[in-house]
């Protein structure tokens, strides 16, 4: 696998806070994410991963702190959310796929809707972000139709069609058996390859061992650890991030 040189990072987060009904979920989070590189985001369950990615995209406000995507607070009163939005990809842990549109419409609705795209135009591009994922001879088929694999992949052609500058992924193995889990962590592999800026979260210790890139532990709403997946997940010095990586690969 191949990466650019380091950067100036694409995405940084500084101080972060979100509280829901007055308890802390992320609590005083910091983070930078380099261009064209990835990084993962692991802890236990309720430690705050899904909420600090819809925190950096606003799809929740943060209570404090600041998140900054290229150069600019983003968090500010006054941020264009939706022109945000088009630079961050999602691809969501349920796939959230529209059921009445093909794999093909699911793609172009974004582009037609938000880009200004003609049908056309759409059609094209959707086209070459589904070839992409080998999913071109799956275009005219419904969710309903596709495997769990095949329905991640058409999630992920959909959020690259917008020509994101950042990738975000919410449990992308999760909801899917082994073999397909397998298939995804082959996909996100690629896209590392070909420098594709990600943030990940993830529970997948397989997913993270296949993945060249730093592993985030986020305990209790913090940042407790960062470091490589092979350093963090078999020698880290913590005894509590030894014990839930022990966990994981007993379950």
């Amino acid at each position: 696998m191949t990466h650019v040189p380091d950067s100036a990072a694409l995405l940084e987060v500084r101080g972060l806070i979100k509280r829901f009904d007055g308890k802390p979920v992320l609590d005083g989070v910091d983070l930078e994410l380099p261009e064209g590189r990835i990084k993962l985001v692991m802890g236990p369950s309720g430690c705050g991963k899904s909420t600090l990615l819809r925190c950096l995209n606003r799809l929740v406000d943060p209570c404090e702190g600041q998140v900054v995507f290229r150069g600019e607070d983003v968090t500010r009163p006054d941020t264009d959310v939706r022109r945000l939005r088009q630079r961050i990809g999602f691809v969501f842990q349920h796939f959230a796929l529209y059921r009445h549109l093909s794999a093909l419409d699911n793609v172009t609705l974004g582009l037609r809707k938000l880009r200004g795209m003609g049908r056309a135009e759409a059609i094209d591009k959707a086209m070459a972000e589904l070839e992409r994922m080998n999913m071109a001879e799956h275009a005219t088929k419904y969710p309903s139709q596709l495997s769990g694999g095949q329905k991640q992949r058409v999630a992920i052609a959909r959020a690259l069609a917008m020509d994101p500058a950042v990738l975000f992924f919410d449990e992308p193995t999760s909801a899917l058996d082994p073999l397909m889990a397998r298939e995804i962590v082959g996909v996100i592999d690629r896209l590392c390859a070909d420098n594709v800026t990600m943030l990940c979260v993830t529970h997948d210790v397989e997913l993270a061992r296949a993945i060249e890139g730093n592993v985030v532990f986020l305990d209790a709403g913090r940042v407790r650890a960062e470091a490589p997946a092979d350093e963090l997940l078999d020698r880290h010095d913590d005894p509590r991030i030894r014990a839930f990586f022990s966990r994981e690969r007993r379950s």
